[in-house]
């Protein structure tokens, strides 16, 4: 690979016009190309410099690719990464160009690359199937399909995309595709085909052969493609049949019709949140109607639009003040999501600090019982955990907590912490500040609370720091205006000269934070602007520097909302420090069986009922304190035609939308950010029942499962039930609903009353390591007061 280390200006003239042709596409080039690059900060363009590459259209000679590349080529741009930037906006043909020139001594073996990979289907009898695999590699590459060891020998068996048409009990098996270059190949993976019965009334879609003669149906050839893209960005999704009679398209976005969308192309030029979930497209003609695989569109870093927005006082009065602002009518970009942590370490320094551990309590409030309901807190609290996991840390995220229950968290939160160790505090949620204490406000706090109601995140430093913390960092996305009911001056513990605590406040003293509130789900301004810095190497006092820089520019924030500083910290310390567990093993160790005690989701369970109906219960987290629970059909007998499986009789403890529960989809049961595909066996169809506020579970979670099937030629309905228990799952096992004893060994508080440092692990950790959830990546006042509101049209 010493080749691609090399500069771009070591490549021909004639090799960097050829790719700038490539790119001068508006679909896949060089404006996608400069998004992708932008990861890294010395190759982001600035809006002139993308305004100059443009305005080369305007010459008769001049070509946007060739300035973006000659910008690269200024800024000692290697081979390796535009190589690396093809890839991931999937430019083949440049990424095929620029291999072959760069690397002609490697063999034509290590050239070839699978870029899409066959997945595995299952469709009915007289139905297409369409298998696809797709490869990047020297020019010429041909393709052969087998199923077994047997080759196909039909003429779809020499094409990257296999048709199988109508698909028969014989087509049913394993099937691979193998890429050719001269001698030289590839495999792909391995796709299963399987038969399944037919719902009833749908039509199979596919003729025995492909409209021959007179003949009708319906092929899709070419099927949407699940997609990540950023708020701003252009979706563009596709879906080709053929069909005879000639057909007509209908999309569908979360099982609802798109009324505008009725060609083979649906293109949504600006992306926001309203637009994720999952797309189908309907293909019919006057005989026949068939349905696309369903494509996810999930939306990544966001790009915060700048349309008028409304400020909701979130202070005592929860009056809400209509203030119309005028729209700049331009859509900062968002950059791409930061790299993994293992790429955030430059051990080319002599020198590095590193910590004995990381450790981070998010919590985020939103249902508040007697203030504004807020709708940020949840979003944000799921995207900054899964970046803080990128970093290693151990994260425990939970939503709506009240008075006890943060306490709780709180106190289990610095039983976590020790020598060395890198302790985070994030709080979404209503707040306030008097005589220089911040105040943190549970979800149960009355309509005029105090600090009695509340707990004090200066309270809290002084607890980190008898534990010797090497790094303390409050994030407090909250509002910080005074609270006229509460006139008691509390007095925290007195402050150790530690220089190593970071306070990074969302808004400024006597000042309201403000979250963006689109329909779905969407993140606060503190976080929109944050995420885009948190994972990068640099001090954490310089990253949440650049941070404030970022909000000040920002143009409807300004004068509105500007994130504060307060450090103390003298050493270059960064949330991507490295984790050093040499001189503290045993510590260590006891801290992770600590942390995965409230990260154990249950077992997945297999139910065989009388009738012969075999069904699964699984699981999956979406926060620390948040449970989805799956059933899936997975054997029935012949002579029974329906079947169903739903649970019921949930204990009172815990918190479920009964109109939401057994749905069939996550969207559907109320899950917003947990994704179908990171599920096991996505394929199988489930019906999803999500469980909020576990911390609030007294005794083993139990529940019933309802199982209604009827026999073939029989209508009556029959029922069996079966009681599952499945145990404390999650968070509550920590019992964060019970009160903690006084300490022995300190008399601080949390605000006025004192916390003890009593672990209620009791469990028997050793039974703990092989069902440990990893949690998903693997995520303000009463905040007192006013968020501003952004409407997204």
């Amino acid at each position: 690979m010493e080749e691609f280390n090399y500069s771009l200006a070591n490549l021909p003239v004639e090799v960097l016009d050829r790719l700038a042709t490539m790119l001068d596409n508006s679909t896949c080039g060089w404006r996608q190309l400069a998004q992708a690059v932008s990861e890294e900060p010395k190759f982001r363009c600035s809006e002139r410099d993308v305004t100059s590459c443009s305005l080369q259209v305007l010459s008769a000679t001049g070509s946007p690719g060739r300035s973006f590349l000659d910008l690269l080529v200024e800024r000692s741009c290697s081979m390796l990464f535009l190589l690396q930037c093809l890839r991931k906006i999937d430019h083949r043909e440049a990424v095929q160009l620029l291999t072959a020139m760069v690397s002609p001594c490697k063999t034509a073996t290590e050239l070839i690359r699978v870029t899409v990979q066959p997945s595995s289907q299952r469709a009915t009898l007289g139905s297409q199937v369409v298998l696809t695999c797709k490869a990047s590699g020297p020019p010429g590459l041909s393709y052969q399909w087998f199923k077994g060891k047997e080759e196909i020998l039909e003429a779809t068996g020499h094409t990257p995309e296999l048709i199988v048409c109508p698909l028969g009990p014989e087509h049913q098996g394993s099937y691979i595709c193998r890429v050719n270059h001269g001698n030289a190949c590839v495999f792909s993976q391995w796709a299963q085909v399987r038969l399944v019965q037919p719902s009833p009334g749908t039509s199979p879609g596919c003729s025995s052969n492909i409209f021959s003669g007179s003949s009708s149906g319906v092929h899709i050839i070419y099927q949407p493609k699940s997609q990540v893209v950023s708020e701003g960005d252009a979706l563009l999704l596709e879906c080709t049949a053929v069909a005879n009679p000639p057909a007509q398209c209908q999309w569908y976005h979360n099982s609802a019709p798109m009324p505008q969308s009725k060609a083979r192309l649906l293109k949504i030029p600006c992306v926001t949140t309203a637009h994720r979930g999952q797309y189908r497209c309907k293909v019919f003609n006057l005989y026949h109607d068939v349905w696309s695989d369903p494509a996810i569109v999930s939306i990544g870093p966001t790009s915060i639009t700048d349309p008028s927005w409304v400020a909701v006082d979130r202070g005592l009065e929860s009056q809400e003040v209509d203030r119309p602002i005028i729209s700049a009518g331009v859509c900062p970009q968002m950059t791409n999501p930061p790299p993994l942590s293992k790429q955030f370490y430059d051990t080319s320094s002599d020198f590095k600090v590193t910590t004995t551990d990381k450790v981070a309590l998010l919590i985020g409030n939103l249902n508040y019982r007697y203030h504004t309901q807020l709708s940020a807190p949840m979003a944000d609290v799921h995207e900054l955990s899964n970046l803080l996991r990128q970093m290693d840390f151990k994260v425990v995220s939970l939503l709506d907590l009240n008075w006890q229950e943060m306490h709780s968290a709180v106190t289990e939160f610095l039983l976590l912490l020790g020598k060395g160790v890198y302790g985070l505090l994030y709080f979404a949620g209503h707040g306030y500040e008097n005589y220089g204490n911040s105040f943190m406000v549970p979800i149960d706090a009355p309509a005029s609370y105090t600090s009695e109601h509340c707990l004090c995140v200066q309270n809290i430093l002084t607890r980190m720091q008898e534990k010797e913390t090497g790094l303390n960092v409050f994030l407090l996305d909250m509002c910080r205006k005074r609270n006229p009911n509460d006139e008691v001056a509390v007095q925290p513990g007195l402050l150790k000269v530690t220089a190593n605590i970071v306070f990074g406040y969302a808004t400024c003293v006597d000042a309201e934070a403000y979250e963006v509130r689109r329909e779905g789900v969407s993140n606060g301004i503190f976080i929109s602007f944050l995420k885009r810095r948190v994972c990068e190497d640099e001090k954490v006092t310089v990253m949440l520097d650049r941070v404030a820089e970022d909000m000040g520019r920002f143009e409807i924030t300004r004068g509105r909302q500007a994130l504060e500083l307060r450090s103390n910290l003298s050493e270059r310390r960064s949330l991507t420090d490295l984790i050093q567990t040499s001189d503290c093993s045993v510590a260590y160790s006891t801290r992770n069986l600590q942390w995965a005690v409230a990260h154990v989701l249950p077992k997945s369970h297999f139910i065989r009922f009388d009738c012969g109906v075999k069904v699964q219960l699984g699981f999956a987290a979406e926060f620390s304190n948040i449970m989805v629970i799956y059933t899936r059909i997975l054997d029935k007998p012949k002579e029974i035609a329906t079947c169903s499986a739903q649970l019921t009789d949930f204990p009172e403890d815990v918190d479920i939308d009964l109109k939401k529960s057994n749905q069939e989809t996550l969207l559907e049961a109320g899950s917003l950010l947990l994704i179908k595909e990171q599920l096991p066996s996505p394929e199988l169809p489930s019906l999803y029942t999500r469980i909020r506020s576990l911390q609030r579970l007294k005794m083993e979670l139990t529940f019933a499962v309802c199982l209604r099937y009827t026999y073939v030629h029989l209508e009556e309905e029959v029922e069996e039930r079966r009681n599952v228990t499945v145990g404390k799952p999650l968070v509550s096992k920590l019992n964060l609903h019970q009160l903690r004893p006084n300490s022995d060994s300190s008399s601080l508080s949390l605000d006025s009353c004192t916390i003890a440092e009593v672990s209620s692990f009791s469990e028997d950790f050793a039974t703990l390591a092989s069902n440990t959830w990893s949690l998903f990546a693997p995520a303000n006042a009463d905040k007192c007061q006013d968020k501003m509101n952004y409407h997204s049209y």
